[in-house]
């Protein structure tokens, strides 16, 4: 690409390349480009004028000239823009939008003709007038029906100046509020949309795992229990209970079948299925939910709803405040004075854009929040009830050591459960699969179909035998597998605090899998942070060994837990501690931690948790740090804070502009001045952060 150098400092340089160097649509794909480099901080390009600025780390000026000119337009394809890229264009306009408002009343204050003035004045009220018939229409008395009646009232008097102030401010109310949401929604479209890496690619018999940016429409691939769906296709083989939750909000799985169309961003909830690739990518899962996440009453705060609610039901008093000054004093001017002052437009205003300020913040750290009214539950909450393996301890647990049995070696009992395992997104099966590796193990399939069963092990048809790796509750219990007395107690002499993984093959134990996984590093940090948050009864879940249990608790200082639970317990343990008054967060990662993930009153699902798991929670950690609750936490009891200091300054405030119209001390012009600048206030006010940097690095 040809180009001249406009600016040229370390660190920072600016290129000019025309204007009709590159169209619009690929500036993102040009920014991209630029930015893979690692010496490249930021980089910004303009199709107006074809400029292209880049900051760079000290010592790469020629490497980002070369880049630069290395680019070839023609070669490039529109790129979709990233929550970073979107954000900074979201302030751009915001700041654009901002200063056109200004600028423009005040150039038309001075150069147009008050007659001219006056009668677009008039013309721009007639929107909000119509608003407010239209609300009458539909037997509604509302903010609008309201706002209709100030505007009204000032073009009746002829007062053009104050009815031209209340609709400048109303807009820049409105600005501030779009602004706000579409913020949130860059934040949050980054995090939502599905990534998925890797899919197993069918191959006659076998399977493949290939990336994704290999596959092909045509292709068939193969999804298992626990797996998001990553394309949209066509059910080829097999059958399963979906979640489709992300495409319609409705929270329970469906059966699909061979014929049954499945979309990308839902998730198998259980069983196997086979898929004939019809589209490679779908907006569908970002679309849905962000659509949910705006429009949806049940995910709207309850301090919001009712909000909303109070401030429309306050609407006829100020009404009635009018009429009855009017009939009182026949003072017209005392009386528009009221009319001028409502509590409920800054109610209205200021509570959502404080939730949606607040949704926007979390997500600046890494945190995903599908809705307000999980910030104020988790503002309310008393107790976490944390899931142990993946959630507090570490996210990949390391193979410590195999005990094998019967004839089998230590390697062939490694082998045998890396093949079992490596199909199944689950924190223990990655380490086994990862121990296999670092042996250089191979463990091509020699096994037939693999069932999976919940919180309980795996099973299959190995060489003709009956292959099941699980829990000893799993293998001894529900498969018959003998575990004699001399074999346990070996088992628990070498074991130590590890997780034992049993496998059984054809009826016998071929050896055991010792599982080390210890608590993550900030894991107390974050438990003692939640207790000076105040929440003090801190509950631990887990499906290992009662003695893992106890050393992990001791560690982290809690003091109630429960070992050996399977996922129906920890559903029934989080649906008591509900029924005893207490609200609750469940905290998990695993596909066994659904079923409770889905009751607590408001869940959170770890980065590295499962789809499905994910795809229930109501909160997502970007992040692996468990102290981003405590974080969460104090952010949530913040918002909540603002919403009600805002509540006894809107009523304070008023009441005393009220008081001022009805005694004369304030005109009708000066009063809606002073209330349409205090909802402005109040409306900015909520949109600061809630947390300052000390509590950011909690």
């Amino acid at each position: 690409m040809k180009f001249q150098i406009v600016y040229d400092k370390p660190g920072r340089i600016r290129f000019r390349c025309g204007s009709y160097a590159f169209e619009k649509s690929l500036e993102i794909a040009i920014v991209k480009l630029i930015s893979s480099n690692g010496f490249v901080t930021h980089s910004e390009a303009h199709s107006e004028n074809g400029s292209i600025l880049v900051y760079y780390k000290k010592g790469y000026r020629d490497a980002v000239i070369h880049v630069v000119a290395e680019i070839q337009p023609k070669k490039l394809t529109p790129a979709v823009p990233d929550s970073d890229i979107q954000i900074a264009e979201i302030n751009r306009r915001f700041k654009n939008s901002l200063i056109k408002f200004t600028v423009k009343r005040t150039l038309s204050k001075i150069l147009i003709p008050a007659p001219l003035h006056c009668m677009i004045t008039t013309v721009r009220g007639m929107k909000y007038i119509l608003n407010g018939l239209q609300a009458l229409l539909e037997c509604k008395l509302n903010v609008d029906v309201l706002d209709a009646a100030s505007v009204a009232a000032c073009l009746a008097q002829k007062n053009y100046k104050t009815a031209g102030s209340i609709m400048f401010l109303l807009s820049i109310s409105s600005l501030l509020e779009d602004y706000t949401k579409a913020r949130t929604r860059a934040a949050l479209t980054d995090s939502l949309a599905v990534k998925i890496d890797k899919v197993w690619l069918i191959n006659g018999e076998t399977e493949i795992l290939i990336p994704i940016s290999d596959l092909k429409v045509g292709n068939c691939i193969r999804v298992r229990t626990g797996s998001m769906i990553p394309v949209d296709g066509e059910i080829i083989d097999g059958e399963a209970y979906v979640n489709e939750s992300s495409m319609t909000g409705e929270p329970l799985a469906v059966m699909k079948s061979s014929g049954d169309t499945v979309f990308a961003g839902t998730v198998v909830e259980e069983g196997i299925i086979s898929i004939c690739v019809r589209e490679l990518s779908s907006n569908t899962k970002i679309s849905k939910i962000i659509d949910l996440i705006e429009n949806s009453e049940q995910l709207k705060a309850g301090v919001q709803s009712r909000a909303e609610h109070l401030a429309d039901s306050i609407v006829p008093f100020s009404f009635l405040g009018f009429g009855l000054t009017l009939l009182l004093t026949r003072n017209v001017t005392k009386a528009i004075s009221l009319l001028m002052v409502d509590y409920s437009c800054a109610i209205k205003l200021s509570t959502p854009i404080a939730v949606i300020s607040a949704i926007r913040e979390a997500a600046d750290h890494n945190i995903t929040v599908k809705g307000g009214k999980y910030l104020e539950e988790f503002a309310h909450a008393d107790t976490v009830v944390f899931d142990k393996t993946g959630t507090l301890t570490k996210a990949e647990p390391v193979l410590e050591k195999v005990i094998p049995f019967d004839t089998y070696t230590a390697d062939e009992v490694l082998r045998i459960a890396a093949c079992l395992e490596e199909h199944f997104p689950h924190s223990v099966a990655r380490a086994i699969v990862k121990g296999a590796a670092d042996k250089g193990l191979d463990h091509e399939e020699e096994h037939a179909d693999v069932q999976y069963i919940v919180a309980h092990g795996i099973a299959t048809e190995f060489h003709g035998k009956r292959a099941v790796i699980g829990s000893r509750h799993f293998v001894s219990d529900d498969e018959n597998v003998k575990i004699t007395v001399e074999q346990q107690a070996e088992i628990d002499e070498k074991s130590g605090a590890c997780s034992v993984i049993y496998l059984a093959i054809g009826g016998k134990l071929a050896g055991v899998l010792c599982i080390s996984d210890p608590p993550r590093a900030e894991a107390k940090t974050a438990i003692d942070l939640l207790k000076k948050a105040g929440i003090h009864h801190i509950v631990m879940l887990t499906g290992d060994s009662q003695k893992a249990a106890v050393i992990t608790a001791a560690r982290l200082g809690i003091t109630e837990y429960h070992a050996q639970v399977l996922p129906e317990d920890k559903h029934r343990m989080v649906e008591e501690i509900k029924s005893q008054g207490h609200r609750t967060i469940m905290v998990g990662d695993g596909i066994n931690d659904a079923p409770a993930l889905a009751v607590a009153n408001v869940s959170v699902a770890m980065n590295d948790a499962s789809d499905i798991a994910r795809e229930v929670a109501d909160i997502t950690l970007k992040g692996s740090d468990l102290t981003e609750l405590a974080v969460f936490r104090e952010l949530s009891k913040r918002l909540m804070n603002r919403i009600n200091c805002n509540y006894r300054f809107i009523v304070g405030f008023n009441s005393a502009l009220l008081l001022s119209g009805l005694f004369g001390i304030l005109t009708p012009s000066l009063s809606a001045l002073l209330h349409n600048a205090s909802t402005m206030a109040i409306c900015a006010k909520s949109m600061l952060p809630l947390l300052n940097e000390d509590e950011e690095k909690i």
